[in-house]
């Protein structure tokens, strides 16, 4: 599955997203798409899928083959095409959290051309490295504490570096 493949190669960052997106996101809900948008992964050139969705050696190797760029179509279209059609299936209620890097263009460009206001990320993104982001996500899912998220459009996109995150001593891992 998709999400499986994505935790085995970025490790602990993309564990941290997916750990922490399942635990907050409301789950669709086929009789009333407003109760919640679910969790997508953003691909490097078949848009926005579902962790749950089956990719085969051949899409890995598509993947792997694809520049993440606005500018590359084969990343663009597909990305927008799912983008668009997720916001007609969330209505006007649901708000979209990017728990990615608000400082690259490359998804927030994407995004917030469709998604406008309602794209929103973790306020305490800002200044952590990718590595520091995982183990927040990681942190906040295992206390079942949510984090405090912003619109992206006119955020801070670069601030001071917070203090590293306190080791987790091993029978708290548990």
């Amino acid at each position: 599955m998709l999400g499986d493949v994505f935790t085995f190669v970025s490790g602990l960052y993309f564990r941290g997203k997916q750990t922490y997106a399942m635990r907050f996101a409301a789950p669709p809900d086929p009789d009333n798409p407003i109760v919640g948008c679910g969790v997508h992964v953003i691909t490097p050139n078949a848009g926005l899928r579902t962790p749950d969705t089956y990719v085969t050696h051949r899409a890995l190797r598509a993947f792997a083959d694809a520049e993440v760029d606005p500018a590359n179509a084969v990343y663009r279209r597909p990305f927008e095409k799912s983008a668009r059609a997720l916001l007609r299936e969330i209505g006007p209620d649901c708000d979209v959290v990017l728990l990615g890097s608000i400082a690259s263009p490359k998804y927030v460009s994407v995004l917030l051309a469709i998604f406008g206001e309602r794209l929103r990320f973790p306020i305490d993104f800002v200044g952590r490295g990718d590595m520091s982001r995982g183990g927040l996500l990681l942190r906040r899912a295992r206390e079942g504490v949510e984090l405090d998220y912003a619109p992206v459009a006119g955020a801070v996109l670069h601030g001071v570096r917070p203090p590293k995150l306190p080791p987790i001593k091993w029978a708290e891992r548990a």
